[in-house]
């Protein structure tokens, strides 16, 4: 992957200049690393989560905007993506990685987070509200995954991320981006050996439709909710949008955005802070400007 690490590591340099920390946890066993940005703002924590195969540096564009309404940012790179090395005992599966994320929450930042995350990330986010609601302020879901769906729309997803070739990349490229960047169209299979590596076909491998969530479970989330999902999303099912507009609590904010694709904080990362932080305000999380 070099073109791709060529990048992440020019995105992560960018970074600190600009301020933004680079760090290392040691959190289960493996070495976790993430950013953090110190915010001149009075809201709470923000927690960020990549989707799948993605890393932090998918915010790279967000976290000092999110900085001036938060007290601190802090982006993970998930085990096996980003600078987070794969463990030693191979893959982690999603339900150890909630528990990872849960565990840094309460060791390097805790207190109560506005919890945000993207596709996989939205999903693992979801289930951490699950399973420690008081440890969220606020819960963020960015084209979300974990909706359920059918049996053959399920599979479609998952066959999505089964690339086989640098045409399949390109495929997935435009599933995943509105206007994928040239870049990536370009060098589309580096693309194929990131959707190739370990981590990613180990979770493609044992994901199912039981790990989906339930709309019960969505109905109790007695947090603040904010869910963005494009009006050009061409990689989830709109049935997901369904079921979540279904089942989500009334006081949930549903925010369907014309323009916006699966990874709205890359492509449009202004009007996505923007849509954060006048939730925030609207909730009283954090003050208007």
């Amino acid at each position: 992957m070099e073109w791709l690490s060529l990048a992440n590591r020019v995105i992560r340099r960018t970074l600190i200049a600009s301020g933004v920390s680079s760090e290392v946890i040691r959190l289960r066993g493996t070495d976790v690393h993430f950013y953090r940005a110190e915010g001149s703002g009075r809201g709470p924590p923000l927690m960020l989560v990549h989707g799948l195969g993605s890393s932090a540096n998918a915010f790279f564009r967000t976290l000092a905007p999110l900085a001036k309404s938060f007290s601190s940012v802090f982006a993970v790179d998930l085990p096996g993506n980003g600078f987070s090395p794969l463990p030693g005992a191979g893959p982690m599966p999603v339900r150890e990685q909630v528990d990872l994320l849960l565990e840094f929450r309460h060791r390097v930042i805790g207190q109560p987070v506005f919890l945000l995350g993207n596709s996989l990330g939205g999903g693992m986010a979801l289930n951490m509200a699950f399973e420690q609601p008081d440890a969220l302020r606020a819960l963020g879901l960015v084209s979300p995954a974990g909706a359920q769906i059918t049996e053959a729309r399920f599979q479609q997803l998952v066959e999505s991320f089964q690339v086989q070739d640098a045409k399949g990349a390109r495929v997935l490229a435009r599933k995943l981006f509105v206007k994928p960047p040239l870049s990536l169209l370009l060098f589309a299979d580096e693309l194929r050996k990131m959707m190739s590596s370990d981590t990613v076909k180990s979770i493609v491998a044992a994901i199912s439709t039981a790990d989906l969530v339930q709309g019960a479970q969505l109905r109790a989330l007695p947090m603040p909710t904010l869910l963005i999902w494009g009006q050009s999303e061409k990689l989830l099912p709109y049935e997901g949008l369904d079921f979540f507009r279904t089942h989500l609590p009334a006081h949930a904010e549903i925010h369907e955005v014309k323009g916006f694709g699966h990874m709205p904080q890359m492509e449009h990362p202004r009007a996505f802070v923007e849509r954060v932080q006048k939730f925030a305000v609207s909730r009283g999380l954090v003050q208007a400007a």
